[in-house]
């Protein structure tokens, strides 16, 4: 079974989540600490009291539960808690597997330049999952989320390129600049 910590990338407020969640024995005491932030509608609280659920670090496992606290932050555009959402809905943690709905969370984060959200999307398109295969639009993401060091586009990118021609590859390219120019502020 994947864990958690395999799923997202480390940029820093994932990290920070990672940390509190994967510590072992989160006490009675932290668990209350970000329920009440949570409730309260801090989104990384949220994200780590899911966390909290989908581990069983300081409660007992209840993924169902866990989807509720992702849910909640990845309405409020909260990326780390979209990837994480998106993960559940793909391998079926908490809720019926959907790959529609994963996508729908993966897009979300990786429009707002997530590298793992950009990644997933990557994928979903590589290999026709909730979307026709679209080898352009695969090498766009994947090259997206390989220019920010993540390990996994960076391997996927040139399987992908492969399978395209010199113009498909240009186009993908073209798209993914013109994906970071719109972002700029």
């Amino acid at each position: 079974m994947k864990t958690l910590a395999n799923l997202v990338t480390f940029t820093t407020a994932t990290a920070a989540l990672l940390l509190a969640v994967s510590s072992q024995g989160a006490d009675e005491a932290e668990v209350e600490r970000h329920r009440k932030a949570a409730e309260q509608g801090s989104v990384f609280d949220q994200t780590v009291l899911g966390g909290y659920y989908e581990s069983g670090n300081g409660v007992k496992t209840n993924t169902v539960e866990a989807v509720k606290w992702y849910q909640k932050a990845a309405e409020k555009n909260y990326p780390v808690a979209q990837v994480l959402l998106g993960f559940c809905y793909h391998n079926g943690t908490g809720v019926a597997t959907n790959e529609i709905e994963a996508i729908k969370w993966f897009r979300k984060a990786a429009e707002q330049g997530h590298p793992t959200g950009q990644y997933m999307l990557g994928s979903f398109y590589q290999y026709g999952r909730g979307v026709a295969t679209n080898y352009v639009e695969a090498e766009k993401w994947f090259n997206l989320s390989a220019e920010q060091d993540y390990d996994l586009a960076k391997q996927t990118q040139s399987e992908v390129a492969q399978r395209l021609t010199q113009k498909q590859l240009e186009e993908a390219r073209r798209l993914a600049r013109e994906f970071k120019e719109q972002k700029k502020p």
